[in-house]
């Protein structure tokens, strides 16, 4: 009985996980249902989808906490140099090592990744955990998002030669903020009005996001799929998708406490430029995804390579947010120096 329950406890807390996998699945099967123009007609409810997502994103935000963050600029300029300049350097290298053995749409996929914001709900989470800084987390995750309405369709464009396959880089730019900024900032213009109804319901709220990244899922995938997914591919492509997205996440993961360190952070601010630094948004990049790339026929390939990530990040930071909340407090070292008869 024990077991039973155990086994339904973890599949409770992984259904976001099993419901992307399920999604894959039916477009694989039913491409029809959720491919443009299908029967769920989710080309058409996907931008109000996205537009509300970052509605709720911009009430959820704490004003107070973004101010309180925004002064640590050394941190700051780690956490979007990681984001912005490290990982399409990265991106570089890497199609240099592998690029041959690269599906094309697969490799846009990766530099699409590597342009990418940071995601703001589990790097501030994680930071939480790891007794890091908060409000420098909350506001480079927020700082993040925001400049990734400009800089993720450039990168895009300057890696993959492509401004997005559909879109010229301006009407990129404007369609991101039309949908992602805008909806944004009135979230946090209607914060005062609306937040203790936010707050009430903030566990469905919560859940209104990824769905949304659920039925894009199936919509980037029906669509794939109706196009020749996985009569072109198969399932060497999941695991180049797997293993390309392990590696760019234990580089950065790497190279950003590296460079934590070397700067003399602190321990506090050492977690944040981790766990900022190296985490790629699954909730902005598949919405983002249908925006630039809505009409490119492999746009489910593009977009594997950031859902193998959202989950391996999430298993490599919780492992290394338990490993830092368990130093000792700066309390309990003082303690053991007094009773060690040492020097406070």
């Amino acid at each position: 009985m024990s077991k039973s329950v155990d086994l339904w406890g973890r599949l409770r807390k992984e259904w976001f996980l099993l419901a992307l996998v399920g999604a894959v699945a039916l477009a694989s099967v039913w491409p029809d249902l959720g491919r443009s123009g299908g029967l769920l007609r989710l080309d058409v409810v996907s931008n109000w989808g996205v537009a509300l997502v970052f509605f709720l994103t911009g009430l959820g935000l704490s004003t107070a906490a973004l101010r309180d963050g925004a002064l640590k600029w050394r941190i700051h300029l780690l956490v979007q140099l990681c984001t912005y300049a490290l990982f399409p350097l990265l991106w570089w290298g890497f199609t240099a090592l592998f690029g041959r053995w690269l599906p094309p749409d697969l490799a846009l996929g990766f530099a699409y990744l590597c342009a990418l914001p940071s995601t703001i709900s589990s790097s501030v989470a994680m930071t939480v955990l790891a007794r890091g800084n908060v409000p420098a987390a909350i506001f480079n995750a927020s700082a993040s998002s925001l400049l990734g309405i400009v800089l993720t369709p450039a990168l895009v464009a300057l890696m993959a030669g492509t401004s997005g396959a559909t879109l010229p880089f301006g009407e990129a730019v404007w369609k991101l903020t039309q949908l992602l900024l805008l909806p944004l900032v009135a979230g946090q213009l209607l914060r005062p009005l609306l937040l203790s109804f936010h707050q009430r319901h903030k566990a469905r709220i919560s859940l209104v996001d990824r769905w949304v990244i659920i039925l894009l899922v199936l919509s980037a995938f029906s669509d794939s799929v109706a196009s020749g997914l996985w009569r072109d591919h198969g399932a060497e492509l999941l695991v180049k998708a797997a293993l390309g997205s392990a590696v760019f996440l234990l580089v950065v993961v790497m190279l950003s406490r590296w460079a934590a360190r070397a700067m003399g952070l602190s321990v506090e601010d050492e977690i944040t430029a981790v766990f900022c630094g190296s985490k790629k948004t699954l909730a902005s990049g598949v919405p983002m995804a249908k925006l630039l790339f809505g009409a490119h026929p492999a746009v489910g390939v593009i977009v594997l390579p950031i859902m193998f990530y959202h989950q391996l990040q999430l298993i490599l930071c919780s492992w290394l947010a338990q490993r830092y909340a368990a130093r000792p407090t700066q309390v309990a070292q003082a303690d053991g120096q007094k009773r060690a008869g040492a020097p406070v």
